[in-house]
């Protein structure tokens, strides 16, 4: 039985086939029927529809204006979960086409308990939170083996799998079940408020009490599942524009391991706890198995965002 494919939003972008700057010339399409196990959300190249693209490799980390193809001092954010609503949803890393689907436990669709989600929530395109990685500030704790958290605080409304560029503010360090779950603070580059926000003090400043509301609603948000809150690294500090970027840029390094396979073939790899080694190689089968026989996707270089060698950003 075919399945249901339903436009979500469209806009457009010259790009190479794996290398899309910014939401134009893509598509984004819900498959299948909404609230199942079964419904995805996956993005589509105008070009060619036929392949889905990654909305966590195929997309660059630096957004690229569509106009004139040259990047902007903006960073992209793929939004899963939209402002005050509640449905878990993200990108699914360890499927072919990383579509967008909503978590489960134990069989059942999940949502939020404590109610709705005030921020929209997403991650950035091309990280990688390495479990192998200890973060001096995480307090002892590995990455999450996830690409990096979002917290996006401008008004609009984002939609899951809309892809928008973003100010990078700062960061906050949670500590999650005993992982590092990094939080970055964005402002959508074409916010009203985003002129005023060019780092954490001026969130404060300008929007006092917000900063202080998302560290609660992390703090808090898994108690209604029966969870002890959540903790905090850093004296629970929100760190500044700086601190972020150099978050931003050991993950991407790391989102590079991970997709050319050198994270297999690591010292801290091999040094790693059996459980944390099946997850990174899960990881990497089910998405150097996607990008067979291409070579692995690179981000674009900018004056202030260069690569090194290896495609990892150097700021």
């Amino acid at each position: 039985q075919q399945k249901e494919v339903q436009p979500i939003q469209k806009s457009t972008m010259n790009s190479s086939r794996n290398s899309f700057g910014s939401a134009n010339d893509l598509t984004v399409l819900g498959e299948g029927e909404k609230d199942t196990l079964e419904y995805r959300i996956k993005a589509v190249s105008d070009k060619d529809g036929s392949k889905p693209i990654s909305l966590w490799h195929d997309v660059t980390l630096v957004h690229i204006d569509p106009t004139t193809n040259n990047p902007t001092p903006y960073l992209n954010f793929v939004c899963e979960i939209p402002k005050f609503s509640r449905k878990k949803y993200e990108i699914a890393t360890d499927e072919v086409g990383n579509p967008i689907k909503q978590d489960t436990k134990k069989g059942e669709l999940r949502e939020f308990k404590k109610g709705d989600i005030f921020f929209n929530y997403g991650c950035l395109p091309r990280t990688w939170e390495d479990p192998t990685f200890v973060h001096p500030d995480a307090m002892g704790c590995r990455g999450d083996n996830d690409p990096l958290d979002v917290c996006e605080i401008g008004l609009r409304i984002v939609q899951p799998g809309e892809i928008r560029p973003v100010k990078i503010l700062g960061v906050l360090c949670m500590i999650d079940d005993g992982e590092a779950d990094w939080k970055i603070v964005t402002i959508d580059a074409m916010d009203k408020w985003a002129p005023f926000l060019n780092d954490i003090e001026d969130v404060e400043k300008h929007l006092p009490g917000q900063l202080d509301a998302i560290r609660e609603w992390f703090r808090t948000y898994k108690i209604p599942d029966g969870k002890p809150p959540n903790v905090f690294g850093l004296d629970e500090r929100f760190m500044n524009k700086a601190y972020a970027m150099e978050v931003i840029k050991e993950c991407n390094h790391a989102w590079t391991e991970l997709i050319t396979g050198k994270k297999e073939r690591s010292t801290d790899f091999n040094n790693a706890d059996d459980g944390v080694k099946k997850l990174v190689r899960k990881l990497s089968k089910s998405n150097l198995c996607d990008m067979a026989l291409e070579e692995a996707p690179t981000d674009i270089s900018s004056p202030a965002v260069v690569e090194d060698d290896e495609g990892a950003l150097a700021f």
